[in-house]
C-alpha cells in the first residue's frame, strides 16, 4: 500500500512539472495578446485592467514556480519584491497629481526597480560567468559603455534641457535611465558566460530586454524629441510581466543562479559584432552631433575616454592571454602530460643539439634508452591508475639519481630516454647505465603499497661514422635495449655495428614473410611418430619450412618468433592447418599409412586467441574430410600462462568437437598439475632435453619416469620426441613409453617422399628387437 501511495504521488509531481512547464510557454501566448489589448484597446480603464492581470499573474505564477521548480531561494522572493515595486510605481505614475513628492516617489520606485534588477544579475551572472570571466566582464563593459554614450545623446541630455519638472524628479528619473546601461551590461556578461543559455536564460532575458524597451520608450516620451501614445509605452511592461511568469514557471529555472553545462561551442560572433556596434555607434554619433552645451561636452568626452580605456584594457588582456595559450600549447605539445618530462619530438631537439655541439667540444652524446621491465603486468593486476603512479615515480627516480647535466624524457608508454650531452666515451655511458640501473634497487612508494620494477636499458654512444641524426641515435638506442631484453631484462646493452645488421636482416625477414604464403615460399615437411611395441607408423607431425625465391633457407627458429610478434602466424597457422590434414587425407586414400593415423600441428598462442580458431579448424577438417579426432592440437606450456582463460575456453571448445590437444616440449616450461587438471589435455610430449642423457643419466632417467607415471595417472598419452640413438628407444620402452620420433626413426621428409619412408619403417617392424650389440 505505501509503494502504491509513493507511485500515485511520483505520477501526480510528474504531471504537474509537465503541465507547468507547458504553462511556461503558455504564458508567452498571453503576454503577445495582452500586448495587442493594452495597445489597441479603448479606455484607460482597459488599460489599467490588463496591467493589473499581467501583475497578478505573476504573484500567481511566482508561488506555483516555487513549489513545483523549486528555484535557489533566492530567485522567488526577489522576483515578488520586483513586482511589488513595478506595480506601486505604476500606481504613483498613472495618477494625475502634480504633487512633487507623488512623482519623486513613483521615481524612486522605478529606481528601486532597477537596483533589485541589477543585485539579482550581478548575484546570477557571478555563478554562471564561466572561466572567461575576464574577458567576458571587458567585452560587456563596453557594449554597456556604449550603451551608456547613446542613452546620454538620446534620451538624458534633452530631457535634462526639456524637462519642466523639479531637479530632483529629474535626477531621479536620470539616475533611473543611466542604470539602464549598467543592466545592459549585466545582461551582455549573462548571455556572454560559458554555461549553457537555458530557457529560463532566454526567457529572463527577453523579459529584461522588454523593460528596457519600456523604459526606452518613456524617455523618448520625457525627451521630447518623439511624442509615443502611452499604451505603446506601457505594452512592453506587460510582455515583460508575463515573460517573468514564463521564466519561473519553466523546469530550468531550478538552475537560473547556478553554473550549468559548459557550451561546447561558444558565442564569439555575437559577442564580436555586439562589441564592434557598441564602439562604432558612439563614434559615428559623435562625429554627426555636436555638443549642446559645457555639460554635454564634457560628459561626452569621459564617456569616450572611459570607453576607450576599456578597450585598451581589453585589447592587452586579449594579447596576453593569446600569448600565454601559445606558450601553453607549445609546452604541451613538447611535454609529457603524466609526467612533465620533455616527449619524444622534444627529446629530439636536445639529441640534436647535442650532436650539433659535439663537432666543437669533443664530447661524445649519450643516449640511454630505459624500458619498464613487464609494465604490461604492473597495470593488469594492480590497474592503470597504479601503472600511472609507477611512471610518475620512475621520472622522478631518474630525475633524483641521475646528474643535472642529464636530460630525462619519456617518449611512450613505459619508455624513458636519458640523454648526456657531456659524456666523453663510452665507459662515461655505461657508468651512467649502472647508475640507472642502481636507482631501481629500492622499491617505487605507491598508494597501493610498495613495488619493485627492474628496466632493461640499451646505450648508443654518438659516431660519425654510423649515427648521423638524432633519429639514428635514438633508433640505435633502442635496439639495444631489445638486446637487453633478449639477455633477460634488468641489464645494460651497448649498441653496436652488428646489433644494426641484425636488425636490417630481421626487417629484411619480416618484411618478406608478409609476401610468404602467397608466393608459396612455405611449405610443410612431416615427421613420422611411430609406436614403440608394434613399430607401426601411428601418425605425423607437420613442420614449417620456408625457402626465399633468392634460394635462401630461413630457420623456422628465425622467422616463426616474428610470425608470432606480427600476427602473421594467424594466416600462416590456418594455410598449415589445411595442408597438413589434405597431405593425411591423402596418404590415407593411397594406402601410405594406417586409416587411423593421425596428424599433429603446432598452434601458437596468438592463434588461440584470435575469436575465429575454431571455425578456422572446422573449416580445415571439412575441406580434408578428416575425422576431428585424428587431428592433434600442440601447444606450449606458456599458453596456459598467457591470458590462460582465453585460451582454456578455445581448448574446450575445440576438445568438444573431437580435437585432441597435447602439451609440445613438456618440462621445458611453466609445467604445473594444476593446469593439466584445468585443461583438456590428451597428450604429454616429453621433450628432447630430457631424452638426450636418457641412456646414460639415471637423473634424467628418473625424471622421465615420473613424467610417464603422472600421465599414466591422468590418462594422458605419451610421446618421446628428439629419439636419436637405439639405446634411448629401448630405454623408453623399458620404461614403458608407448610412441617416440626423432632422428633415429626418421628426419622430416617432403609429402612426395612419406610412402617410401613409412615403406622403410614398415620393414624394420619392432623396434624393441633392435638391441645394441656387447
Amino acid at each position: 500500500m505505501p509503494s502504491y501511495t509513493a507511485q500515485n504521488i511520483c505520477s501526480t509531481v510528474f504531471v504537474m512539472s509537465k503541465a507547468v512547464s507547458r504553462a511556461a510557454w503558455v504564458m508567452i501566448g498571453f503576454a503577445l495578446i495582452a500586448a495587442s489589448l493594452h495597445i489597441f484597446g479603448r479606455g484607460g480603464e482597459l488599460n489599467n485592467l490588463i496591467y493589473l492581470i499581467a501583475a497578478a499573474q505573476v504573484i500567481v505564477a511566482v508561488a506555483i514556480g516555487t513549489v513545483v521548480n523549486k528555484p535557489d531561494r533566492r530567485v522567488w522572493p526577489a522576483l515578488l519584491l520586483l513586482v511589488s515595486f513595478l506595480i506601486a510605481a505604476q500606481i504613483f505614475d498613472n495618477r494625475d497629481s502634480d504633487s512633487i513628492s507623488t512623482q519623486v516617489i513613483s521615481e524612486a520606485l522605478f529606481l528601486t526597480v532597477q537596483l533589485i534588477l541589477v543585485c539579482g544579475l550581478f548575484v546570477t551572472v557571478q555563478n554562471r560567468i564561466g572561466r572567461d570571466a575576464l574577458n567576458v566582464i571587458f567585452d560587456s563593459l563596453i557594449i554597456g559603455l556604449g550603451s551608456w554614450f547613446l542613452i546620454w545623446v538620446v534620451f538624458l541630455n534633452p530631457a535634462r534641457a526639456n524637462s519642466q519638472d523639479v531637479f530632483s524628479v529629474t535626477a531621479v528619473r536620470g539616475i533611473t535611465l543611466a542604470s539602464s546601461a549598467v543592466v545592459i551590461f549585466m545582461l551582455a556578461t549573462l548571455l556572454f558566460g560559458d554555461s549553457e543559455r537555458t530557457p529560463a536564460v532566454w526567457l529572463a532575458s527577453g523579459a529584461i530586454s522588454c523593460s528596457l524597451v519600456g523604459d526606452f520608450l518613456y524617455a523618448t516620451n520625457q525627451s521630447g524629441r518623439l511624442q509615443i501614445n502611452e499604451q505603446i509605452t506601457n505594452s512592453p511592461y506587460v510582455v515583460s510581466l508575463f515573460l517573468v511568469s514564463a521564466t519561473i514557471l519553466h523546469p530550468s529555472v531550478s538552475t537560473l543562479s547556478s553554473h550549468t553545462a559548459v557550451r561546447s561551442k561558444q558565442p564569439l560572433l555575437g559577442r564580436l559584432v555586439l562589441t564592434t556596434a557598441a564602439l562604432v555607434l558612439p563614434v559615428v554619433v559623435l562625429a554627426l552631433t555636436t555638443p549642446t552645451d559645457e555639460t554635454d561636452r564634457t560628459v561626452r568626452a569621459v564617456s569616450v575616454f572611459v570607453l576607450a580605456l576599456a578597450v585598451t584594457t581589453r585589447v592587452i588582456f586579449s594579447v596576453r592571454a593569446s600569448a600565454s595559450l601559445q606558450e601553453r600549447l607549445i609546452d604541451s605539445a613538447q611535454t609529457d602530460a603524466l609526467t612533465n618530462l620533455p616527449n619524444r619530438g622534444l627529446m629530439l631537439e636536445h639529441v640534436s643539439t647535442a650532436i650539433i655541439k659535439s663537432r666543437f667540444n669533443g664530447c661524445s652524446p649519450t643516449v640511454l634508452f630505459i624500458d619498464v621491465d613487464r609494465f604490461k603486468n604492473i597495470n593488469d593486476s594492480l590497474g592503470h591508475s597504479a601503472g600511472d603512479d609507477v611512471l610518475i615515480s620512475v621520472a622522478q627516480r631518474l630525475r633524483v639519481a641521475l646528474p643535472e647535466r642529464c636530460i630525462v624524457g619519456r617518449i611512450s608508454g613505459d619508455e624513458f630516454v636519458v640523454l648526456d650531452a657531456k659524456s666523453k666515451n663510452q665507459s662515461d655511458a655505461v657508468l651512467l647505465a649502472d647508475m640507472v640501473l642502481e636507482s631501481f634497487h629500492e622499491p617505487l612508494s605507491l598508494r597501493q603499497g610498495d613495488v619493485f620494477v627492474s628496466a632493461s636499458i640499451g646505450v648508443a654512444v654518438h659516431d660519425q661514422e654510423i649515427t648521423m641524426t638524432a633519429d639514428d641515435l635514438l633508433r640505435h638506442a633502442d635496439t639495444a635495449m631489445y638486446r637487453a631484453k633478449d639477455a633477460g631484462r634488468n641489464c645494460v646493452a651497448i649498441f653496436d655495428k652488428s646489433m644494426l645488421e641484425r636488425v636490417n636482416q630481421r626487417l629484411a625477414v619480416e618484411t618478406a614473410l608478409y609476401r610468404a604464403l602467397e608466393r608459396r615460399e612455405l611449405r610443410l615437411v612431416h615427421q613420422p611418430i611411430i609406436d614403440i611395441d608394434l613399430g607401426d607408423v601411428i601418425g605425423f607431425e607437420a613442420l614449417m619450412r620456408w625457402d626465399m625465391e633468392d634460394g635462401m633457407t630461413v630457420s623456422p627458429a628465425e622467422f616463426i618468433p616474428i610470425a608470432e610478434e606480427t600476427g602473421i602466424i594467424v594466416p600462416i597457422g590456418s594455410w598449415a592447418l589445411l595442408e597438413a590434414l589434405t597431405h593425411l587425407r591423402g596418404w590415407i586414400n593411397q594406402g601410405i599409412c594406417r586409416r587411423d593415423a593421425t596428424m599433429s600441428v603446432n598452434v601458437s598462442p596468438r592463434q588461440l586467441h584470435d575469436p575465429n580458431f575454431v571455425a578456422v579448424v572446422n573449416e580445415a577438417l571439412m575441406r580434408s574430410r578428416m575425422p576431428a579426432d585424428q587431428l592433434w592440437l600442440e601447444v606450449t606450456e606458456g599458453v596456459m600462462i598467457t591470458q590462460p582463460e582465453q585460451a582454456l575456453d578455445t581448448l574446450r571448445r575445440l576438445s568438444e568437437i573431437g580435437v585432441r590437444v597435447a602439451i609440445d616440449d613438456f618440462g621445458t616450461g611453466y609445467s604445473s598439475l594444476s593446469f593439466l587438471q584445468r585443461f583438456p589435455i590428451h597428450r604429454l610430449k616429453i621433450d628432447r632435453t630430457f631424452i638426450n642423457e636418457l641412456a646414460s643419466d639415471a637423473n634424467a632417467r628418473s625424471l622421465v619416469k615420473t613424467i610417464i607415471a603422472m600421465a599414466n595417472s591422468l590418462g594422458l598419452d605419451v610421446v618421446a620426441e628428439g629419439v636419436e640413438t637405439v639405446e634411448q628407444l629401448h630405454a623408453l620402452n623399458d620404461l614403458h613409453c608407448g610412441k617416440a620420433q626423432g632422428y633415429l626413426i626418421s628426419h622430416p621428409v617432403t609429402p612426395e617422399t612419406m610412402a617410401s619412408t613409412v615403406a622403410g619403417l614398415d620393414k624394420i617392424g619392432k623396434w624393441p628387437r633392435l638391441r645394441p650389440l656387447k
